[in-house]
């Protein structure tokens, strides 16, 4: 296999590790590698810039690995005995810039700056499922999102296919927004996001994987990858669950400028902390398939799209998670 095509191969490890976002009740966060090239690791040094469009609509309420309906989901109480929230759905999407630089073949960088987009809607406890009861609000946030900084290092092998991820997510995204009520004892007043669908976390967030890529024969690339993501504070009696990402993918490589790719994306994720966390319905374990091309239009660029479609997901008490993901990007090197 060439040594570019190894190095090509392992652009997809750092959004693997990365790009999961902390989205409602904090489990169902995205771990698509949206493009085998996109964060630059080539035997080339240089800059790369990647710019990449997510919607995520969660608009299915689950409990465990079944799907539940709104009025059923009313009758279901937390182990302390109180009524369980009823969300409605959570619409996100999400406009991501990634910068990477890389200094060599062995040591590189990126830098990963998300604006976000989020509707959510939620009924409240002691719903019948249909009508807004306690604590009912609704909120469309807009904002930068936190940014993610990552190292990596590909030195630990002679063919540079075996390397480490290193970094940190940054509090830069706000987590003190609000919505409007639509409680029937206070409609139209301001009301509080649940902190795992603020924009940020308020926490700084540390970040560590390794990867491994090769070729299976000359048609035929493939990687494995693992990280974790793990809050190294405590912010507002808040500390999101730590995450871990597991991914495997292979590309085919026969046809000039068009390249299929397929990922399997898995995601376990601890419940979150603190007295202001929802310690019942956050986290799970949630796993994907994801078929995708990307069609290189010349040397210096190359665009991209997937669909992450749900293979298996079981989440902790009740929650929201989406029928489908859907990914567009374009890739340019300078």
């Amino acid at each position: 296999m060439k040594s570019n095509s190894l190095k090509h191969v392992a652009a997809t490890l750092l959004l693997a590790g990365i790009s999961g976002q902390v989205l409602a009740c904090a489990s169902c966060g995205c771990t698509l590698s949206s493009d085998w090239e996109s964060q630059g690791f080539t035997s080339q040094e240089g800059l790369k810039l990647d710019i990449r469009y997510d919607y995520l609509n969660q608009n299915q309420l689950r409990q465990g690995s079944h799907s539940i309906s709104a009025a059923n989901a009313s009758q279901v109480t937390t182990p302390s005995g109180d009524a369980q929230e009823v969300e409605k759905y959570t619409r996100n999407q999400y406009l991501t810039l990634g910068l990477d630089y890389a200094f060599s073949s062995t040591w590189g960088v990126n830098v990963q700056v998300p604006y976000i987009d989020r509707q959510h809607s939620t009924l409240g406890q002691n719903s019948d499922g249909n009508s807004p009861a306690d604590g009912a609000y609704d909120s469309h946030t807009q904002s930068l999102g936190d940014i993610k900084v990552l190292g990596r290092y590909q030195g630990l092998t002679a063919q540079h296919n075996l390397g480490l991820l290193f970094g940190l997510k940054l509090p830069t995204g706000s987590h003190t927004q609000t919505g409007t009520s639509t409680d029937p004892s206070s409609p139209g007043t301001s009301a509080s996001i649940d902190p795992g669908l603020q924009p940020g976390t308020g926490t700084t967030d540390l970040i560590l994987g390794v990867y491994y890529f090769d070729a299976l024969n000359k048609n035929w690339d493939y990687f494995a990858q693992a990280t974790v993501q793990k809050a190294l504070d405590t912010v507002d009696e808040y500390r999101p669950g730590t995450g871990y990402n597991v991914n495997v993918g292979v590309r085919y490589m026969a046809w000039q400028g068009i390249t299929p790719q397929l990922q399997l994306n898995t995601r376990y994720v601890i419940h979150d902390h603190g007295s202001n966390a929802d310690q019942v319905s956050t986290g799970g374990t949630l796993m994907y398939l994801s078929p995708g091309v990307s069609l290189a239009l010349s040397k210096q660029t190359t665009v991209y799209s997937f669909v992450q479609l749900p293979i298996y997901q079981k989440v902790n008490g009740v929650q929201l998670a989406p029928r489908y993901t859907a990914s567009v990007g374009a890739r340019f090197a300078f």
